[in-house]
């Protein structure tokens, strides 16, 4: 059973039910049925049209739900639309389901967070982390959007900026977390800067080129993490740089500033630097400052107290550091590799002891327990 295939046939086959009047809970409930069905069948009895047979069975198992439902009875007159055998349509209806999955009844926020659910393959938890929340609570998030949107006809896409902010979160996560979505993010905003000339649209295709660049450089050989200031940065894939560099310029040249064209820049100045040592970190710092004017958040304060840490000295770093909450993720890390900057080896071993005990991800977890244990060897000799 290829699940890999599944995950990729899903937003369209949710689209398809969708279109046909389906509403998003039924219809995602359906398509979940129907997955089912293939991994029970698909082993002893392959398709030959995936993609058709899950319409197929998903939308007879919506007519089912229908059937069985009092309050829906006035639906069942849909039951003469079953489409016939055959070929589904090859049309890709991803980028669409974004867009109505971004529903006016729903807060930006609420909207999000059931597509990345939905959608895009993350995980409660996943996204529960990037939003910085507890998993309960997001969890409560996703089923009251869930309620909202119940029995509303998907016939008024959201706005942009809200399919912009999926996008952004399902990259994210498709680089450094357990599933892999990163191209596929990268695949869906270009045909969004294909159909929407908006300059925040290319901000985001450029930023999620500049980064994807670095990606095999990320990663050790035995799957460990790889600090950006000790890439290989012959390994980072220039012809993507070149383009996400050209995208930026034709952004940025628009004059209307936002908050993903900022982190390209940020990201631009890392990628034009030949080594570590020649980053424009005073650059990156002022770059930083206007992203803060477009987004005050908690994340964005983090990474420009690193850069600061980077261009006027580790102890700069760690006094605008302790202006945020020692709870943010990362915190501790970020707090150890200055303290380490600054000479302080005891306080920086602790510290990445502690940021490992709260790391999200496995590699995370092992590169800050080695960082803690260099430390210590080196303080033991």
């Amino acid at each position: 059973m290829d699940d890999a295939l599944l995950r990729s046939l899903t937003p369209s086959v949710l689209a398809v039910l969708v279109r046909r009047g389906a509403d998003f809970a039924a219809a995602e409930d359906a398509v979940q049925e129907a997955l089912i069905e293939a991994v029970r069948v698909w082993p002893g009895d392959p398709p030959r049209d995936a993609k058709g047979w899950l319409v197929t069975v998903a939308w007879r198992k919506f007519l089912d739900a229908t059937r069985a439902d009092a309050a829906r009875r006035r639906r069942e007159d849909v039951v003469d639309e079953e489409p016939p055998p055959g070929p589904a349509s090859a049309v890709d209806d991803t980028l669409q389901l974004y867009f109505l999955c971004a529903h006016p009844s729903l807060t930006p926020s609420s909207a999000v967070a059931l597509t990345l659910r939905a959608v895009g393959g993350l995980t409660t938890r996943q996204i529960a982390r990037a939003y910085l929340v507890p998993e309960a609570t997001m969890a409560q998030r996703i089923s009251r959007a869930k309620r909202t949107v119940a029995g509303v006809r998907f016939d008024r896409p959201g706005d942009v900026a809200t399919v912009l902010r999926v996008l952004y979160l399902v990259f994210n996560e498709g680089y450094s977390g357990d599933v892999d979505l990163a191209a596929e993010a990268i695949r869906l905003t270009r045909q969004l800067a294909a159909r929407y000339d908006h300059p925040e649209v290319r901000g985001l295709l450029a930023l999620m080129l500049l980064h994807h660049a670095r990606r095999a450089a990320r990663t050790a050989p035995d799957g460990g993490l790889v600090p950006l200031a000790e890439q290989d940065r012959g390994r980072w894939d220039t012809r993507l740089i070149a383009e996400g560099v050209h995208v930026l310029q034709a952004a940025l040249a628009r004059d209307r500033l936002g908050e993903f064209q900022a982190q390209a820049a940020i990201a631009a100045l890392h990628a034009d630097a030949r080594t570590a040592e020649e980053t424009d970190w005073v650059q990156i710092v002022e770059w930083y400052d206007e992203l803060l004017r477009l987004n005050d958040s908690p994340v964005v304060r983090l990474n420009r107290a690193v850069a600061v840490g980077e261009a006027d000295g580790p102890r700069a770093g760690l006094a605008a550091l302790a202006e945020l909450d020692a709870g943010l993720p990362r915190h501790s890390a970020v707090a150890a590799y200055l303290h380490e900057r600054d000479g302080d080896p005891v306080t920086a071993a602790r510290l990445y002891t502690e940021a490992a005990g709260k790391a999200s991800s496995l590699a995370e977890r092992d590169h800050l327990t080695r960082q803690a244990a260099r430390l210590n060897t080196h303080r033991s000799r």
